[in-house]
This record gives C-alpha cells, structure tokens and sequence, in this order.
C-alpha cells in the first residue's frame, strides 16, 4: 500500500456532492475567478481550474470578465454558469506595451540613483 501524497499541512477536501454543488453554487453570481473559488469551496486550485474549463468547454458556462494580473494583464478569467457570450480580453498595442517597458526601465534607473551606493 503507498502511503497518502504529502497535503503540507492543508486538509484535503474530496470532490463530492455537496463540494460540487457549493461550487455550482457560486458559479451563478459569475464574481469570482478561479482562485478565489478555490478558496471558498476548500478545492484545490487545479481542481477548479479543470471543472470551470470543462463547463466553459461543454457550453454550461461563460466568461464574465478578465481580471488583471500582477502585470496589468487580463489573464484572470471570471466564469458564470448559464449561456452566454464570453467576454472580449483587452490586449496592448505594440507601442502601448513598448511604452510600459520604457516606464519600467526608466523607473529603475530612477531608484538605483537614489538609493545611492551600496555599503
């Protein structure tokens, strides 16, 4: 017999019925991503991700919105249950992201010239 994975100390929450059904659940307000619905339902992230994929897949569910990531990007989808139209993802020009990097990069150099030399 092998022995259980490793959880780090998390309990494990096994897909059932009621697990399901509370995910379903907040699936039909369409104001959570997927991260967030892991959190609520005690599902692991992966687990989430694969059920709303195949909703989304099977025609049960739609996108919402996007939601920006740590970069701005719209790379966070928000699903609803239901049939719908997905959402449009807003995507940067060439020159719009040309323009952040130069932002970025001058910003840098801004702060490595006031935080002085190292000591």
């Amino acid at each position: 017999m092998t022995p259980p994975p490793s959880t780090k100390g998390r309990t494990i929450i096994k897909i059932n019925a009621f697990t399901q059904a509370r995910l379903i659940r907040l699936l039909l307000d369409g104001d959570l991503n997927c991260a967030e619905l892991a959190q609520e339902t005690g599902l692991h992230y992966v687990t989430v991700l694969q059920y709303t994929r195949e909703l989304h897949r099977a025609g049960a569910a739609h996108i919402v919105r996007w939601e920006k990531d740590s970069r701005d990007r719209d790379s966070l989808k928000v699903y609803k249950l239901g049939v719908g139209k997905d959402a449009k993802r807003d995507k940067l020009t060439a020159a719009q992201r040309q323009e952040r990097v130069r932002k970025r990069k001058q910003m840098a150099s801004l702060l490595g010239l006031t935080a002085g030399p190292p000591q």
